[in-house]
């Protein structure tokens, strides 16, 4: 087993993950103000690993509201390295159906007015982080292993799309992001994922797919995420079953 927790961010479907089994509520101050909830440490299919819900433990925090700074540093300070993002997205892509899961490999950024980064002080020098590729290849491949041996379908690699919320985006805004070249929409992918690489963690995102994108059929989005969150975390729990992280 290793000894280094990994790090899990649930969003919509994390109170689906039971079979977390919890050691440790902790509470952690940070440089950033208060974290969405308390860090839960425990185990998850015979891991060690440390969860914490980005929409506060009452599902209350909409999406330009997370304190994405202060949830990451908090995982980071008690000894993450690795991180799973796991989020809700809308499928654009016709191949991203609801129920599948997806691992991302790039990002486009559309969100505005959220604190993006950890490098705001004006007594240092500039930062400017590396993000060509956005998500860490090693937690994208331990990802992708583990959906193999567990047997679940995992698409590897599309363009997550980050919108600003809290609304669901128009038929328009969706066509747009179609030529842009995104294959799924979600609100939290940033600026989570560059805070994550400002802090030096290794993050990668496990998007469920559980409704169509506007103007991509499927009926009633709201009736599309009830019928499909439950089924999606079903696949999501059997992949961290399944997880083996290299012990150091």
């Amino acid at each position: 087993m290793s000894a280094v927790p990994i790090g899990i961010v649930g969003g919509t479907g994390i109170s689906h993950l039971k079979e977390f089994q919890v050691e440790r509520r902790r509470v952690v101050p940070t440089p950033y103000g208060e974290p969405s909830a308390p860090v839960l440490e425990g185990r998850l299919g015979g891991q060690l690993a440390c969860l914490i819900a980005r929409h506060g433990s009452g599902h209350t925090i909409p999406p330009h509201r997370v304190n994405y700074r202060a949830n990451l540093w908090a995982l980071k300070h008690i000894g993450v390295r690795q991180v799973v993002a796991v989020c809700s997205v809308g499928g654009i892509d016709p191949d991203l159906a609801p129920g599948e899961l997806a691992v991302p490999d790039q990002v486009i950024d559309y969100t505005w007015g959220r604190p993006s980064t950890i490098h705001e002080s004006l007594e240092n020098p500039v930062v400017h982080v590396e993000f060509a590729e956005p998500f860490s290849q090693s937690v994208r491949s331990l990802m992708l292993r583990s959906a193999e041996r567990s047997g679940v379908r995992i698409i590897d690699g599309g363009v997550y799309g980050a919108t600003q919320g809290p609304r669901l985006e128009t038929s328009a805004e969706i066509e747009r992001m179609r030529r842009d070249g995104c294959d799924m929409v979600g609100m939290t992918g940033m600026p989570e994922a560059v805070i994550a690489r400002e802090l030096e963690l290794e993050y990668a995102t496990c998007a469920l797919v559980i409704n169509r994108a506007a103007g991509c059929g499927g009926g009633g989005i709201h009736d599309q995420i009830e019928a499909h969150v439950a089924a999606c975390m079903d696949k999501v729990r059997a992949v961290f079953d399944s997880l083996q992280i290299p012990v150091d």
